[in-house]
């Protein structure tokens, strides 16, 4: 495993290709923004022959030219998938973003591998957030890898990195987080810094020496023996106590010595089976080399020590009207079950998927059943189709390089499916599946938008409707209180990308407004009024007089119409007018133009005419009634209040629930929420948490994360609504 080297590069130009779910490797690349991530995958595309010295495919383009905005953003905003050959493996790696706003990315990046490699820098360390993604690989048993980048930077020490790695990713034990080589130095520069020119194989006790430009192996010096010996012996008793092999341990400090052969096998059990994580150091080619640091290495480890397909639990399935159906295999002459890990759209070729096949063989110009979940609250329709798909193909920086086939275990981008979204099942049209869902993060930065002008408005709907396919950490709200479009994200970032794309891919240009929460109105106190609408311009006049009595209610009681009119004072049939006309006017409000709620309205009295009586005019004076009362008493403005719930590291407990007592929030209770994490509770108006996910990830340092649901609605304190008021009279924007 990175000792031997037995691997024979793939050839540039024609896609990799699997014939059987053992030759491949499904690896996704985790770490935060700057880790060096989408540079290790071209310098794993370099070693294995995939791309020129330069990254470059054999069309001319780089290797990492996947999206324009990512080159405007100067950061991967979207996962990618680049597939290269080493020993006789296809090793498909997932490149995933590493900024928390397309978190949505890297889940879909989990779930479309079966092993994970954590991309951590030598010079910045481990943040919160690739913490928390370990840590949920640990829950469903993903094996990891850890990758030291950076090692060329004056400050960095692998030695130091791999004690903060076993620190924080060991847990209760380091021993399962130990590095398979140690970085041979070269000869100090003027700074005082030695780089990395090689590494030191402890199994092996070889030294790799990249320091030519090319890997060259050789005996290690009389200078290197101490600094292997220790490092090693700890690496032998590590792997030997996870080995299947119970006498192993008792023969090894008996002091029988172990084979190379058995402790590499063993080796490559514990890290498939998710029990060992070894630590490797990597770094790109320097200028003229073949192989960049450690690269060879890693691709050993991939194709040698984490699992095939066949090694991975399916997930659930069951038909798309929820019958139950026998666990999935990754079998390619089994029932076909894909599913669809990403969309993106293409100008030329339109939308593309990206799929992940468990089980069967999908093959390019067959007809499937698309079946998805519909996420009717992100925007996203329930559908149960047939589609016939187009090629197949694997994506290699611009290019897509044609495959005859994907097979159970594989990936591959899927032309012409215009109905599937991200999440979707695609199966047999005779045998139609749906899976399981991925949790998906919930979109908690709402952003109101409006047409930029009439051309663009008349795209929008077309426009939010492909971007909503694409993006299913975006949620499309059409608000009927505030009468907004409102697109919630999962951050600042995030909304910088989605108005990006409608405006260069779908040439929709929008304007951000700001975000209006659905406030209500209600009766402070009882009050009584007449409405009274009389007019006579020549032939049948209006005349309607209705006298009303309005007294509030508890909160959730809604308008109650209540009629106590004597001796026909108002004629039975414009009764239910008096009443149409009250609640009309209610859900206009009376004050700000926000519905009012929570009153009882009752009709006491009221006169009419013979002739110039009608539904119209009884509507009417029953609206200038309520009017009319609210004019004479205190109208209440309130707000609606969210229960928030934030987990967040026990260090910042202190500074949140602070934070949430600032925005007017009470805080409701705490609890531990597993080691070193606390859940707290509150209730918090809804106007004062718009920018919640911003603010609390700033507060955390990227370790907290919330939700929110709605409770119900409460008095606005009197300072803030009179601004509103004021607001509502101008004809502005309510105070945020």
């Amino acid at each position: 495993m990175g000792d031997r080297n037995n691997a024979h590069p793939g050839a540039a130009g024609r896609a990799a290709t699997a014939d059987r779910p053992s030759s491949l490797r499904n690896v996704v690349l985790v770490g935060h923004t700057g880790s060096g991530k989408t540079t290790l995958v071209e310098a794993l595309a370099l070693a294995a022959g995939a791309v020129n010295r330069a990254g470059r495919v054999e069309d001319g383009t780089a290797l990492s030219d996947y999206d324009e905005i990512e080159h405007r953003q100067q950061r991967s905003v979207q996962l990618s998938l680049v597939p290269v050959e080493w020993g006789g493996v296809k090793v498909n790696l997932l490149d995933t973003p590493g900024y928390a706003d397309f978190v949505g990315e890297l889940r879909a990046g989990l779930r479309a591998a079966d092993a994970a490699l954590f991309v951590v820098s030598a010079a910045d360390g481990v943040d919160g957030s690739t913490r928390m993604v370990w840590e949920e690989c640990a829950a469903v048993g993903m094996p990891r890898a850890i990758v030291v980048t950076h090692l060329e930077s004056a400050r960095a020490s692998f030695e130091e990195m791999t004690a903060i790695c076993q620190r924080v990713f060991g847990g209760d034990d380091p021993d399962a987080v130990l590095p398979l080589y140690l970085p041979l130095h070269g000869d100090e520069g003027p700074d005082g810094h030695a780089p990395v020119a090689g590494l030191i194989g402890l199994l092996s006790q070889r030294i790799f020496d990249y320091s030519s430009g090319a890997r060259v192996e050789r005996e290690p010096e009389g200078e290197h023996l101490p600094l292997i010996e220790e490092a090693r012996n700890r690496l032998i008793e590590g792997i030997i106590a996870e080995s299947e092999d119970e006498t192993l341990m008792d023969r090894y400090l008996g002091g029988e010595d172990v084979d190379i052969k058995t402790l590499i096998e063993d080796l490559e059990r514990a890290v498939a089976r998710g029990t060992f994580h070894p630590v490797l150091a990597a770094a790109p080619a320097a200028e003229g080399s073949k192989q960049g640091l450690g690269t060879v290495e890693l691709l050993d480890l991939i194709s040698g020590g984490f699992p095939t397909p066949l090694e991975r639990e399916m997930p659930t399935v069951t038909t798309p009207k929820g019958a139950p159906r026998p666990p999935l295999t990754c079998d390619p002459d089994g029932p076909l079950a894909a599913e669809v890990v990403k969309t993106s759209s293409d100008p030329y070729v339109g939308r593309i998927s990206l799929v992940r096949v468990f089980s069967g063989t999908l093959h390019p110009d067959e007809t499937v059943h698309v079946s998805g979940h519909g996420l009717e609250d992100r925007g996203h329709e329930d559908h149960d189709v047939d589609e016939r798909i187009g090629a197949l193909s694997a994506p290699f920086g611009k290019q897509q390089r044609v495959l005859p086939k994907a097979i159970a275990g594989d990936l591959a981008c899927v032309a012409k499916l215009t109905r599937a979204e991200t999440g979707d099942t695609l199966s047999a049209k005779d045998d139609p599946l749906l899976m399981e869902p991925w949790v998906m993060p919930d979109p908690l930065l709402p952003m109101a938008i409006q047409a930029h002008s009439k051309a663009d408005e008349d795209k929008l709907s077309q426009g939010l409707s492909r971007l909503v396919a694409e993006d299913p950490t975006m949620r499309l709200e059409q608000n009927q209180d505030t009468h907004q479009v409102v697109l919630w994200c999962l951050g600042e970032a995030h909304v910088d990308v989605v108005l990006e794309r409608l405006r260069s891919r779908y040439g929709v240009q929008v304007d951000a407004v700001p975000h209006k929460v659905s406030l209500r109105e209600t009766f402070g106190e009882k009050a009584a009024a007449r409405g009274r609408h009389v007019k006579q311009s020549g032939g049948h006049g209006q005349f309607a007089i209705c006298d009303i009595e309005v007294e509030p209610l508890p909160g959730g009681s809604g308008i109650e119409f209540v009629d106590k009119v004597v001796g026909g004072a108002v004629p039975r049939q414009f009764i239910p007018s008096v009443e149409k006309g009250v609640r009309a006017q209610a859900a206009k409000g009376v004050s700000t133009g926000n519905p009012l709620v929570d009153v009882r309205v009752t009709l006491l009295d009221g006169k009419a005419h013979s002739v110039d009586s009608s539904d119209a005019a009884f509507q009417t004076a029953g609206a200038l009634a309520l009017r009319e009362a609210a004019a004479k008493c205190l109208i209440h403005l309130l707000e609606p209040y969210a229960e928030v719930q934030v987990l967040v590291s026990d260090e910042y407990v202190g500074p949140v629930m602070s934070d949430l007592s600032g925005r007017r929030g009470r805080v409701v209770g705490t609890e531990q929420a597993g080691p070193g994490r606390t859940l707290v509770r509150a209730e918090v108006p809804e106007i004062e948490i718009g920018r919640y996910a911003v603010d609390l990830r700033s507060l955390s340092h990227g370790t907290g994360r919330f939700n929110r649901h709605y409770v119900r609605h409460e008095p606005m304190p009197p300072q803030i609504a009179a601004k509103v008021r004021e607001q509502a009279q101008s004809g502005g924007t309510p105070p945020r």
